[in-house]
């Protein structure tokens, strides 16, 4: 069989296990596009890697008990808390034949990345420590703007984001093909973050915070978050040939996100808005 052959059957798989930002939320009201924060998987052949570790990474665990993955990288955009609330409930870090590489790059107030689930896990806040871990964790700091070769040709690509604290983007390159996963950031009314633009340069791919509408923005001009509107803007001046609007307000409904959904595609015919169970493939 030719490599060429191989290289096809490779696959490259994005799956949201959670799309919401800054809380979960419950009801009928959200059964469409979901109730858990950030949490999304990217399989790279026979690799797994994690992107946030919102509540989604619960059901992620799960699921990846049930297909026997042992062995992940999983990368943290920043910690606050809608993206590690899923941490201490991870079904496979109490398995003593699980292997976790944790990266994160830097943030405010945080010396080693082992510093944040140090900080997650202690009383008065959590009744254990990270201690009664069975799995084997490996922490690694990340610097800005450096590109990791995790081996099996899967490069992983940083960036810096404009968010309260500091937050990291990533972009993920395997097989010829590119996901770029942008949340918590912010941008500044009519410039596009050419930084930005030239990270997004041709990927096939990016999930992006669409937590307002342009119209909303300056109420919320300094929380750290981005408008659809935007997304579509970097999608369009990066040459992107599909964008996935996520990081969901909790105030936004199922029928509120449809609209959004309408809108956007009547923009841009690559473009939709993430829920939670949503696989793509590359």
């Amino acid at each position: 069989m030719s490599q060429a052959k191989n290289a096809e059957t490779q696959p490259f798989r994005i799956t949201f296990w959670g799309t919401r930002g800054t809380r979960t939320v419950s009801g009928d009201s959200y059964s469409n596009y979901g109730n858990d924060t950030i949490c999304v998987e990217v399989q790279c052949g026979e690799r797994h890697l994690i992107f946030d570790f919102g509540s989604g990474l619960n059901r992620l665990g799960q699921s990846m008990i049930q297909r026997e993955i042992r062995n992940v990288d999983m990368f943290l955009s920043h910690a606050h808390y809608d993206h590690v609330e899923g941490i201490p409930f991870f079904p496979p870090f109490f398995q003593s034949d699980f292997i976790a590489r944790f990266w994160s790059g830097r943030l405010k107030g945080i010396e080693r990345t082992r510093d944040i689930v140090d900080g997650l896990m202690r009383e008065p806040y959590f009744p254990i420590r990270q201690e009664k871990f069975l799995a084997k964790i490996i922490y690694q700091d990340i610097s800005d703007y450096q590109s990791l070769s995790l081996g099996d040709k899967i490069t992983v690509a940083t960036t810096r984001l404009h968010h309260p604290g500091g937050a990291t983007g990533y972009r993920v390159d395997f097989n010829g093909k590119s996901f770029a996963f942008i949340t918590d950031t912010t941008h500044s009314p009519g410039h596009v973050d050419s930084e930005l633009v030239l990270f997004l340069d041709n990927v096939d791919l990016f999930a992006y915070d669409c937590s307002y509408l342009d119209e909303e923005f300056p109420k919320f001009a300094n929380f750290g978050h981005s408008t659809w509107q935007e997304a579509f803007r970097l999608g369009k001046a990066s040459g992107a040939k599909s964008m996935l609007g996520f990081h969901h307000m909790p105030f936004r409904s199922d029928a509120d996100l449809d609209n959004i959904a309408r809108l956007l595609k009547s923009e841009c015919e690559n473009c939709a808005i993430a829920k939670d169970g949503m696989t793509i493939d590359l």
